[in-house]
């Protein structure tokens, strides 16, 4: 007799229900004085776009202030929250509306279909630096830089595969 192990548990794909946030992309209202798109497309290991995962985003404002917690996912939307999350798209694409850190970088969260924990890394604004940063590899380095393009910020997300992000791991 052959015996069998249990097969892991993955993250996704999800249910949305509870997960939706009201304009949950929007850290600040559009149209807001400063307000830039933090745009990406979350790829697999075959370079396809991931239509499941879901992403969130945490930031200071533009002063480099985090903002002060209000004890719900469902905040007052009229202010800067420093918090979002956004479903990609059936192209795999996000977009936040936010404003640039005053810090170097966004913290990103990853959920999606086959993993098997949340996937934790930072998307960084062009020509900042920090430690971390600086002591990665050039061609690491590169997956975490975000570009300038029309309107903000542009940032891929590659699960796994040639130029995969680097993620970082806090146990």
């Amino acid at each position: 007799m052959t015996s069998l192990s249990t097969p892991g548990q993955t993250i996704g794909p999800f249910f949305r229900f509870g997960l939706d946030v009201d304009r949950g992309n929007q850290l600040v209202p559009v149209g807001s004085v400063g307000a830039i798109r933090l745009v990406g497309t979350v790829r697999d290991g075959a370079n396809e776009p991931v239509p499941d995962a879901l992403v969130e985003l945490w930031q200071t404002d533009a002063a480099g202030a985090i903002p002060a917690a209000t004890g719900s996912l469902q905040r007052d939307r009229s202010t800067f929250t420093g918090w979002g999350r956004c479903h990609t798209t059936e192209l795999g694409e996000f977009e936040f509306i936010t404003v640039e850190p005053g810090a170097s970088f966004f913290a990103v969260a990853v959920f999606a279909r086959g993993l098997m924990d949340v996937l934790h890394t930072r998307i960084y604004l062009p020509g900042t630096s920090d430690p971390f940063l600086d002591g990665l590899a050039p061609e690491r380095r590169e997956t975490l830089l975000a570009e300038r393009v029309s309107g903000g910020l542009r940032r891929d997300i590659r699960l796994q595969g040639e130029h995969e992000t680097v993620f970082l791991d806090y146990r």
